[in-house]
């Protein structure tokens, strides 16, 4: 048998946590010198510790551990307990690390609100544009539900081009239709200059010319699109327009480091 510091090295963990565990009753010493009242364990307790302690670290309760170990669940039990907990885990580190990016996207927004330069908006006119696309449903316009929804459409686009023998013309454009539930139609489409034929699984549409848009270059991630955004808002309300719908985006350089990229994006504006 081993003493209780012998164990705490064997398992990896302090004196004071078996001596907690043995109060509670969770992992009690295989023997106590009557005399001395000092702690003995055997090897054998060590597959308990390690459940406990595996358990705990994925976040159960010490009363949740006590029972699952009281109910002598086996092995193979406890692994897909383990496993659907490090799903959960994994999950959640997954949607706080993406919460995170979009407080720091809304500080760097914040931070820059005194710094805007509204000069950089251009008012133009756009051509009609002919392009393949494919479409989705996205859970609204926030960054956080387009994302996962545009960049996979256009990694599909480009498959299905590429079968269709189809060579994209120019620049990739997405557009954006609200619905009246908050959701939005993401279209995923890129110019080119084929004809609409029944034999592809993608569409060709012509999307209209805009006669009057005011145009803004972002550069960075689309993430970080907020502050652009707001800088286009300011112009458009000190220049008397009202917008019409939401901004298309024209994907004028898309390197594989998104913070390279170069947006253009176009809202059409109106002044009735």
């Amino acid at each position: 048998m081993f003493s209780i510091g012998d164990f705490a090295q064997l398992g990896l963990v302090s004196v004071r946590m078996l001596r907690h565990y043995d109060a509670i009753g969770l992992l009690q010493p295989a023997h106590v010198d009557p005399a001395s009242g000092y702690r003995f364990y055997q090897a054998s307790q060590l597959s308990r510790l390690n459940r406990i302690i595996a358990l705990k670290d994925l976040g159960f309760t010490l009363q949740q551990v006590r029972s699952i170990l009281d109910e002598r669940v086996s092995t193979a039990e406890l692994q897909g307990m383990v496993r659907l907990r490090r799903a959960e885990l994994e999950e959640r580190i997954t949607a706080d690390t993406a919460r995170l990016l979009r407080v720091e996207a809304r500080l760097r927004t914040i931070e820059r609100e005194g710094r805007m330069h509204t000069e950089e908006v251009i008012l133009k006119r756009i051509p009609p544009t002919r392009v393949a696309e494919l479409t989705a449903i996205a859970g609204s316009y926030e960054s956080e539900d387009i994302g996962p929804v545009i960049q996979p459409l256009y990694g599909e686009l480009f498959q299905r081009l590429d079968r269709a023998g189809v060579t994209p013309s120019g620049y990739g454009i997405a557009c954006y239709e609200p619905e009246v539930d908050g959701r939005v139609v993401v279209h995923a489409g890129v110019e080119v200059t084929a004809e609409a034929s029944g034999t592809h699984d993608f569409a060709i549409v012509d999307l209209p010319a805009v006669e009057t848009a005011a145009t803004i270059i972002h550069r960075g991630s689309m993430d970080q699109v907020g502050t652009t955004f707001q800088v286009l808002a300011h112009w458009v309300e000190e220049h008397g327009y009202r917008s019409v719908g939401l901004a298309r985006e024209v994907s004028i350089e898309c390197p594989d480091d998104q913070d390279q990229w170069v947006t253009e994006l176009q809202m059409t504006v109106s002044t009735t």
